[in-house]
């Protein structure tokens, strides 16, 4: 255990932060402000279009992406089999929403509740405001890495889309061996913090809420899993369609409830945040002590846990969507981060910190009991329900949009040496056998290996940022304008 505590020092210092912040910083220069100043354009391209017949960024478009230079220049898409197979069916059609929605599964997760509720009691309230920062430097990375993952895609032979990080590098680099890297984390990642962590969530959740011992609430998350997964990229689509709109809005609804009871504290919650967050470390003085604060490490720690960007996932979970485009794929990324971080996590903080303020809290509290608490102060029975019930339903999300995430890079790291699709099915049985697993045992020891392989994902991911940074385009209209020259008058 001090080896793997050791070693997730090492991939989770405070070098990975600032390399975080870094590639923010970089691509939020880049595009001049993008997620800011672009506002109302991708807005307008993602939550906006959901009303409209025809998207302005999807007119006249094509559903396979232009790729960045000559596609001559590119390493040939794996071959398809020797001998021409019979015509199959083509896969289901995943909406540009449909792929939204299965990236929130997969982001907004108990990191949302119990991510936030440590990170207020570890680096109090002004770790709130490190992280809208990191929300909305990493809106840029989530927005580079989604649209470099859809110029770089292909068609498999059997018609599904092969995306990620993976294929950006194998691609766009010409470094598979960097591609073979990412992917192995990935998987490995999936198998740990995308299954097991999950579904011992639920599990306890599932014993507090309804009274259900381990042993059965693992036989039951098991079987929706499967019932979901085996569907493919189509039923898992369509089950995020259906639940992160329904559940997210239940989690906002009761959250503004609680805000609503607490009104009187919310202005100066908001004080204590921004007073707090600016204050500088009284020990270490200095901008170094400003940056190693507990605020600044634990706001930005937390929402990189929670929203994922600069991980790779999102291009990844992206990467089934048809009739779309780099541009508005990106935009979608850059939504989900916003709504993770910027609306789902600050509720949870404000809630917290308001129901605090106005009730007190009982020593001890921590985690998701603090939440649980808050909420029950001010709803009541419903209100003590709520944490379980939106953490079951969150990390059950999360579980099945893992799933594809993880089965991707199998397909990718298999797909050079074996066109037979048994290994996908044994990896299939292999996430089911974590699932399972998941709900019967202490994890500390996965919690940590999984943190491990997530945070091992992100080093190669933004290096093949770095390196194709000029490959990112941003919108012409929401960047800087160039003022035309005009003819001297004489």
């Amino acid at each position: 255990m001090g080896v793997v505590r050791f070693i997730h020092v090492l991939v989770w210092g405070p070098w990975t932060l600032v390399l975080f912040l870094a590639t923010g910083l970089l691509f939020t220069i880049r595009s001049g402000g993008f997620q800011v100043r672009g506002l109302p354009a991708w807005w307008k391209a993602t939550v906006g279009s959901l009303w409209d017949d025809i998207s302005p960024y999807s007119e006249g478009r094509q559903d396979t992406p232009t790729l960045a230079g000559p596609p001559a220049a590119l390493p040939p898409c794996p071959p398809a089999a020797p001998s021409s197979p019979p015509a199959q069916p083509q896969p289901p059609s995943v909406t540009p929403f449909q792929s939204a929605c299965t990236a929130l599964a997969a982001t907004i997760g108990t990191g949302n509740i119990v991510g936030v509720a440590t990170a207020l009691t570890a680096g109090g309230p002004g770790a709130i405001l490190w992280m809208w920062v990191c929300g909305l430097i990493g809106m840029a990375t989530a927005y580079a890495e989604t649209s470099l993952g859809q110029q770089y895609r292909y068609r498999k032979p059997d018609g599904h889309w092969m995306c990620g990080p993976m294929v950006t590098m194998e691609r766009g680099l010409g470094c598979p061996a960097l591609g073979f890297l990412y992917a192995g984390f990935a998987l490995l990642a999936s198998l740990g913090m995308g299954s097991m962590v999950q579904s011992n969530s639920m599990s306890g959740n599932l014993e507090f809420c309804a009274g259900i011992p381990p042993l059965a609430s693992a036989g039951i998350v098991t079987a929706l899993t499967a019932a979901v997964v085996l569907g493919g990229i189509g039923r898992i689509s369509l089950v995020a369609e259906r639940l992160m709109p329904v559940s997210a809005g239940v989690y906002m609804g009761a959250s503004l409830l609680v805000l609503l009871f607490c009104r009187d504290a919310l202005i100066p919650v908001m004080g204590e945040i921004l007073a707090d967050g600016l204050r500088p470390q009284a020990a270490g003085g200095g901008l170094a002590g400003f940056f190693l604060s507990r605020s600044v490490r634990y706001g930005m720690s937390r929402g990189v846990f929670s929203n994922e960007a600069g991980l790779g996932s999102l291009a990844v979970l992206h990467g089934a969507a048809e009739q779309t485009e780099p541009e508005r794929q990106g935009m979608w990324a850059m939504f989900e981060v916003f709504f993770d971080t910027i609306v789902i996590c600050t509720m949870t903080a404000l809630v917290i910190l308001c129901a605090s303020r106005k009730l007190g809290v009982p020593a001890g509290l921590d985690g998701a009991a603090l939440a649980s608490w808050c909420y029950a102060s001010c709803l009541g029975a419903p209100g003590r329900l709520l944490v379980p019930a939106a953490m079951t339903v969150f990390a059950f999300a999360t579980i099945i949009a893992w799933y594809y995430l993880g089965r991707q890079t199998a397909a990718y790291l298999l797909g050079r040496w074996s066109a037979s699709p048994s290994w996908l099915h044994l990896y299939t049985m292999l996430y089911l056998a974590a699932v399972f697993l998941g709900c019967l045992c202490r994890l500390e020891l996965v919690w940590l290996a999984a943190d491990i392989w997530n945070g091992l994902m992100a080093y190669p991911n933004l290096l093949a940022l770095w390196l194709l940074q000029k490959e990112v385009r941003f919108p012409q209209s929401c960047g800087r304008k160039k003022r035309k020259k005009e003819p001297l008058r004489e």
